[in-house]
């Protein structure tokens, strides 16, 4: 009875809590935990989605790293330098823009945080529909009709189907689009620095913008700059719906767009080898992880 009575005392104290917590565990090991799981397991086999998965040991791996020239040559570099530039690139950006707005009194700041918010928001194809407008490859295209009013070309640029081009247009629209939650949280990580702490470095000698930075101002909100850098490195490796929809091919004009979620929709809802496609799937979420331990070591410090 004794103990009886301290596990109903305990379900009355704990009981919510753990209620609460596992609806979200549940829907983490559906949406997460089983899918990774599966890939896993399926990147051993062959599977064409008709028949029963086949085993087949570290083929698909072995295939990858030795057979697959488009792998190699184009979609693994072009994912490193989309990932090299966007990801840095757009974590610097996301915390200049939130020092800068944090500067500014609350009402300007709220309005230019949602403008800046706004395109995060911004679906695929409205954003395809703004920038193939943009980029059109006839001379009703904003920048060739531009350019062919300042006589610096003679004739229209196929703009979204030349491999010279399309890479950097990527970027560029991608960097416009980078304002998304990690921007939000480091903005609040820098509004919730306790002002004291800038007037004790000043009688401290910290007199400049930059050394109140590096010195009070990142120190201060590791947090979110961790969760930052998170979610800056997930959004980035899982983009590839990007070069698809401008180029509006897949796979893109000599595969110069080519990324590695490109890599897998084409093998594995294109060509149906789902066991090839859940192997390039693990290797993606390998580097992920590695990017991620990174961002850990540098921003996580002992907490």
């Amino acid at each position: 009875m004794q103990n009886r009575a301290a596990f109903q005392k305990w379900i009355y104290r704990e009981g919510n809590a753990y209620g609460f917590l596992a609806l979200y565990a549940l829907a983490f090991l559906t949406f997460i935990i089983v899918p990774v799981l599966a890939a896993f397991l399926l990147s051993f086999t062959f599977f064409d989605t008709i028949q029963f998965p086949a085993f087949i040991g570290l083929r698909n791996y072995i295939s990858l790293l030795t057979a697959d020239d488009v792998f190699m040559k184009y979609v693994l570099p072009n994912t490193i330098q989309f990932a090299v530039i966007v990801g840095p690139g757009g974590y610097a950006l996301s915390f200049f823009l939130a020092w800068v707005l944090a500067q500014l009194p609350k009402i300007p700041r709220t309005v230019f945080a949602l403008i800046l918010y706004s395109p995060s928001m911004t679906s695929s194809v409205a954003m395809a529909v703004v920038w193939k407008t943009l980029f059109s490859g006839d001379q009703t295209g904003y920048l060739n009709s531009f350019l062919l009013g300042l006589q610096v070309i003679q004739e229209p640029i196929q703009w979204l189907q030349s491999p010279q081009y399309l890479m950097t247009i990527m970027i560029v629209v991608t960097l416009w689009s980078s304002m998304g939650i990690g921007f939000l949280a480091m903005l609040a990580g820098i509004l919730e620095i306790n002002p004291e702490l800038y007037e004790a470095a000043a009688l401290d000698g910290v007199n400049s913008r930059w050394q109140e930075i590096f010195y009070i101002t990142i120190p201060s909100m590791k947090p979110q700059m961790l969760f930052g850098a998170v979610m800056s490195i997930v959004g980035t490796f899982q983009a590839g719906a990007i070069g698809v929809t401008l180029s509006g091919v897949n796979p893109t004009p000599q595969y110069a767009g080519q990324l590695i979620v490109n890599h897998i929709e084409d093998y594995g809802f294109l060509r149906y080898e789902m066991g090839y496609a859940a192997a390039v799937s693990v290797v993606l979420l390998v580097m992920v992880l590695f990017f991620t331990r990174l961002s850990n070591r540098l921003f996580g410090g002992d907490e």
